[in-house]
């Protein structure tokens, strides 16, 4: 039997143990107490555990060190390897990137020249164990069961904390391996340097899914360096510093007088000078995880729910906290930070963002953060602004300033109408809608046949019903922002290429199909369970069925074409109802959370449920909503249907949970659906509260029977953005069975 450790014992009994308070007492002092990071860690959800604080720039987590789908945020709950602790990290994202300057804490002197060509061959991997593993907002820790060493991590906005606790005979040393990369990300130019005694310092030039990725870091040490071995491309070099592709360096500490190693690390994207700025001055590790622990009570605060079940409290508060992981900071200390282009310019008045996943995002993730952070908003448009500067296009999918054109449409245009609309100013109106209309009226990634054709043919570019779909909506959008403006011919012009929909929709099957560019010809053979990944296809990473509902502009108009409300209903309910067959030999693998042929796993999905409000039967959006909500979400670590995609899927439950949701997210309004707490309460930037109750709701009680706002009725199946701003009380009236008279005024 092997002997354990009394540290490792110690760690087990920490691990295990919960902080004894209770939770219901005062639930925006203990918030963070219903937060489990590991929630979206398994499954497809994509997750990282690792310490940040809201919006970070520093994302210090764990890297299991394998280059698979699953493994996009470098972890995957299933794996019991570790490759060491990285600093930049991606919020469940669909491609895998950055796990930038890794450290990783051992107890023996190790060869870095040996080639590894995959992390089998890693000579500072470890195994661990869950049992020994714990993670709370801007906090992780890990017991590393080969070098028998512990290691916790707690981060501020621009600085990661380490702190590694080794045992009494132990040598003490830290890997640092610039060349560690996973997934797309591949290491170009690599520089260390030891400074002096505690301090190092390099850069890491990568390509990837950001194929200009440079990030420059300086780590500071609380004991001097003994001895260092450094590397170079796998070969030894001599001196304080190296540089080369990979390069590497293996630092000896004194263990005598403690067993405690701690380590700053800063990050820049511009240089180390600035990354020499960002590191904090004179922290200790302890305030810093207080501190981090403080500032997440704050954000998960802004939103209070009281229920009776501690599960759907864990399910809330960790979506709320994954929604405000991403997008990141970017801009350092002193507003600097480095466009696509290399150039160096400074945000001026607003901090810079990058990591926005536009195409997920701008559906729920955007519009909650118009309540949550208001000054965050326009800070984000402001960035997008900057990045207008350097292609003269909006971002479709930027990450480290990089655009990567990840997927379909322009959706920074509905972010930027949707501030604008709700009263988000801190930016230039003016120039904001010229980005949008040059944007829109340029000719690339097949602009140029929606321009000609009224419609994207399909014979002549892949995806073409998705991308006419949000192209359209993006006009729509682009066409609130000119009549909020005073520009009557940009509004009519942009409202009129809206109703490109109207090209695709095939009313005999009550499908968005492929047409070519005849106008007349659909794409034959049609079958609308078939998918085919990003090629050779009409959809994006889905099919027709889940495809054929995406008009969220103009539902009234669209619920015409399908010949009223009976059968577009009828069509409707039977996307939920459905067999969830996907046919096709290379069906996409986002295709998840089946209910039918409803794809809860990803986005394009996510509005479908809040049409009935528009058809006359919210009490199916009523009962559809509140089944999503119990199916596709959870407590474990496969508690998420598909990728989390930068708080997308979490910002579904945060307004779903509460009754809400924005089913067109620039148009200001709030659809109901069915809420599944007692009461929610926002608290709300302008020093106001709405509060959503809702009486007798239950596991059955899920049907709306009647609502007051504040003491009036409301017979309404939606409400404003500012509505809600003026604060007050919605109260519903819960059944087991449909009110069928509710909400059809």
């Amino acid at each position: 039997m092997r002997k354990i450790t009394l540290l490792s014992l110690t760690v087990i009994f920490i691990a295990s143990c919960k902080i004894k308070v209770d939770k219901n007492k005062d639930p925006k002092s203990f918030a963070t107490n219903y937060v489990d990071p590991f929630i979206g860690t398994g499954g497809h959800g994509h997750t990282y555990p690792g310490a940040t604080v809201p919006f970070g720039m520093i994302q210090v987590s764990p890297d299991n060190g394998i280059s698979s789908w699953d493994w996009c945020s470098g972890y995957h709950y299933s794996d019991s390897i570790v490759s060491g602790f990285s600093h930049l990290h991606l919020s469940g994202t669909g491609i895998g990137d950055l796990a930038d300057i890794l450290f990783m804490p051992t107890n023996k002197k190790l060869d870095l020249t040996a080639k590894a060509a995959s992390r089998d061959f890693l000579p500072y991997k470890s195994k661990y164990n869950h049992v020994n593993e714990k993670a709370v907002p801007g906090y992780y820790q890990v017991f590393l069961e080969d070098p028998k060493i512990n290691v916790e991590l707690t981060s501020t906005q621009r600085t990661a904390y380490h702190k590694y606790t080794f045992n009494d005979t132990n040598i003490q040393s830290v890997i640092v391996d610039l060349g560690f990369a996973i997934n797309w990300d591949k290491a170009v130019k690599t520089s260390i340097k030891i400074e002096d005694a505690n301090t190092i310092s390099g850069y890491r030039y990568s390509t990837g899914w950001a194929k200009n990725q440079k990030v420059f870091f300086v780590a500071k040490f609380s004991k001097p360096i003994t001895e260092s071995i450094i590397t170079a491309d796998k070969k030894v070099v001599s001196g304080s510093n190296a540089e080369g592709e990979n390069t590497a360096l293996q630092l000896f500490f004194d263990p005598k007088n403690s067993k405690e190693l701690d380590v700053k690390v800063a990050l820049s994207s511009v240089s180390v000078e600035n990354a020499k700025d960002n590191l904090d001055k004179d922290q200790e590790f302890e305030k810093v995880k207080a501190s981090a622990s403080s500032d997440w009570n704050k954000a998960l605060s802004k939103i209070t729910v009281e229920t009776p079940v501690d599960s759907l409290k864990t399910i809330f508060y960790t979506a709320l906290y994954h929604a405000q992981v991403a997008p990141v900071t970017y801009s350092d200390k002193n507003g600097q930070f480095r466009r696509e282009d290399d150039k160096i310019i400074t945000a001026k008045d607003y901090t810079a963002y990058s990591t926005l996943s536009l195409w997920d995002t701008f559906r729920a993730e955007n519009p909650l953060l118009t309540i949550l952070e208001p000054s965050k908003v326009s800070d984000l448009v402001n960035s997008m602004l900057a990045y207008y500067e350097t292609k003269k296009i909006l971002p479709v999918w930027t990450l480290y300033a990089n655009e990567t054109n990840t997927m379909t449409g322009y959706h920074s245009i509905p972010v930027i109408v949707d501030a604008y609309l709700k009263g988000i100013k801190g930016f230039d109106a003016e120039k904001a809608f010229e980005a949008m209309k040059a944007t829109m009226m340029q000719d690339e990634r097949g602009l140029n046949f929606y321009k000609k054709f009224g419609y994207i043919p399909y014979n002549l570019l892949d995806e073409s019903v998705t991308i006419t779909l949000e192209y359209a909506y993006d006009d729509w959008c682009v066409a609130q922002m000119a009549k909020a403006l005073g520009k009557t011919t940009d509004y009519e012009f942009f409202s009129k290429r809206s109703k490109a929909y109207e090209y695709l929709f095939d009313a005999k099957s009550g499908f968005m199909r492929g047409k070519s560019e005849d106008g007349k010809s659909w794409n034959e053979p049609f079958d609308p369970k078939h998918s085919n990944h990003r090629e050779h296809t009409d959809y994006t990473e889905g099919n027709a069925w889940q495809h054929s509902w995406f008009v969220p502009h103009n539902v009234d108009e669209f619920i015409k074409l399908h010949g009223g409300n009976g059968i577009f209903t009828k069509r409707l309910e039977q996307l939920f109802t459905e067999s969830s067959e996907i046919t096709g030999n290379n069906v996409s693998a986002d295709i998840s959370g089946l209910i039918g042929q409803y794809a809860h796993g990803n986005e394009p999905s996510h509005h479908i449920a809040y049409m009935f409000n528009h058809a006359g039967q919210p009490w199916r959006t009523q009962y559809w909503v509140r089944h999503i909500l119990d199916t596709q979400y959870n407590t474990t670590a496969n508690g998420l249907s598909g990728n989390e995609d930068c708080g997308q899927m979490s910002a579904w439950y945060v307004f779903s949970s509460m009754g809400l949701y924005p089913m067109n997210p620039a148009s200001g309004e709030y659809e109901i659906g069915s809420p599944i707490f007692e009461k929610s309460t926002l608290n709300l930037p302008n020093g106001k509260t709405f509060v959503i109750e809702a009486e007798n709701v239950s596991d059955k009680n899920f049907y709306i029977q009647s609502a007051t706002l504040n003491g009036k009725t409301f017979n309404k199946t939606a409400i404003s953005h500012q509505e809600m701003l003026k604060g007050g009380v919605l109260h519903f009236v819960m059944g087991a069975q449909p009110n069928q008279n509710w909400g059809l005024n």
